[in-house]
């Protein structure tokens, strides 16, 4: 070994860590000049501590590589920082993923409020509503719950409410507020009749004076409130409704037989529908009858799919602030696990128009 390579070595050595154990709270307390429990302190209660104090010690954490240890602290404070949220089998024979880019923001925005997200199925029966609550429950496995199933008229609200359960739902409690009543819950909700009734002003400003409206059957609650929005813009100018509306199931072959009939029935020159999917069936129509979307019927779609951004030419489409639904969602849920918990009201937010080539 040469002088240099000796050299060289004792340069290596001394980058080395003088342990290969991962660092300790005490590690951290001692870098910082600061007592363990005040290393503690800025991990779980960094309120408690000066900010010059809360300085020292997160870069101690970072100069070290310090990860607190995740099951120990669940132990002392009884958290678990996870939230559970169970999911649906996928639809088939529809263009719908609003629930895929909602998942995606909720997992972000938890991660940086300091909680991950469980995914959970139902277990036991799929039509059971509750199914893997109880065992989330009983374990103590989360600390709170996301529902998203509110609009089917599911019973998850009232049985987490009778547990004592922290929840909050993505989707307004329609029971609840039809009926004149106050929610007893959190909830964050996108205004689906602000977004028809924004595509309806789009195309009439565009010209169009026969709207059809395709949506889903009457025991809908979200289908009814998106309709209630086409309606008001169209009383709104003036305009009469009758013969032009269709209630049909959510598939592609759906929106496909009802604008085939409207077409033939009442000559609409656009079509404002209650989902993508249904808009991709009214597509499929006017292809059929060798008929341009955009050109020589109009279309809008809702959900602002990933088909409607790439299906030619482009489908116009109600797009919901599901980044914002996340954050809103994640604030609820903050509130409802601090000390005191502080249960917050209902929160709608407005959705938006993309407007592309079909319209």
């Amino acid at each position: 070994m040469t002088r240099s390579d000796e050299h060289a070595v004792g340069q290596i050595h001394a980058r080395m860590p003088l342990s290969a154990t991962p660092p300790t709270l005490a590690d951290v307390a001692e870098r910082a000049g600061v007592s363990r429990q005040t290393v503690s302190n800025a991990i779980n209660n960094p309120d408690l501590l000066r900010p010059d104090t809360l300085v020292r010690v997160q870069e101690s954490i970072d100069a070290l590589g310090y990860s607190p240890n995740r099951a120990a602290r669940n132990l002392r404070t009884r958290a678990s920082h996870l939230i559970g949220m169970r999911i649906g089998p996928a639809q088939e024979g529809t263009a719908n993923a609003t629930m895929d880019r909602f998942v995606h923001s909720l997992v972000e925005t938890s991660r940086e409020a300091g909680y991950h997200v469980l995914l959970f199925a139902g277990t036991g029966s799929r039509t059971d509503p509750v199914a893997g609550y109880d065992d989330l429950l009983r374990s103590t496995a989360v600390d709170a719950f996301v529902v998203t199933d509110t609009y089917l008229g599911n019973p998850q609200a009232a049985w987490l409410q009778e547990r004592r359960a922290p929840f909050v739902a993505f989707g307004r409690p329609w029971d609840t507020l039809q009926h004149g009543g106050q929610a007893r819950h959190s909830w964050v909700d996108v205004d689906g009749a602000a977004g028809t009734e924004l595509a309806t002003r789009h195309l009439l400003d565009k010209g169009h004076h026969r709207i059809a409206w395709i949506g889903w059957r009457k025991d809908s609650r979200i289908g009814e409130d998106r309709r209630s929005g086409w309606s008001r813009a169209m009383h709104g100018r003036g305009l009469p409704t009758t013969g032009l509306a269709s209630r049909v199931e959510d598939t592609v072959v759906s929106g496909r037989e009802a604008s085939a009939h409207l077409l033939d029935s009442a000559q609409p020159t656009a079509f404002v529908c209650a989902s993508d999917t249904l808009a991709m069936g009214v597509l499929h129509t006017l292809r059929d009858r060798g008929l341009r979307a955009g050109e020589h019927v109009a279309v809008v779609g809702f959900d602002d799919s990933q088909v409607a951004q790439v299906v030619p030419p482009g489908l116009t489409s109600v797009r919901q602030p599901l980044e914002q639904v996340a954050v809103e969602v994640v604030s609820a849920l903050e509130a409802l696990l601090a000390h005191p918990p502080v249960s917050g009201s209902g929160v709608m937010l407005t959705p938006t128009l993309a407007v592309r080539g079909s319209s």
